[in-house]
């Protein structure tokens, strides 16, 4: 959790320099990096994937030929 909000003020710091050092926006600032971060970490964790004990890849051959049966049927 620590690394998470390290990784948000480090953004932070870099909008607020990005932006010309202007003050009175680290509110603004703190908001979009922690947007950016965030998003960032879940974009990580959907690209995750888990298959539950006892269920079964489908095959590459398997997933072509249930695309196809879809698109017949639109």
């Amino acid at each position: 959790m620590q690394d998470l909000e390290q990784a948000i003020r480090e953004r932070a710091y870099g909008l607020l320099i990005e932006s010309g050092c202007h003050n009175g926006n680290a509110e603004e600032h703190l908001l979009a990096a922690q947007r950016e971060v965030l998003s960032a970490s879940l974009g990580t964790f959907a690209r995750v994937s888990v298959n539950e004990p006892g269920v079964p890849k489908k095959s590459a051959k398997q997933r072509k030929a249930k695309s196809k049966k879809a698109q017949v049927a639109a």
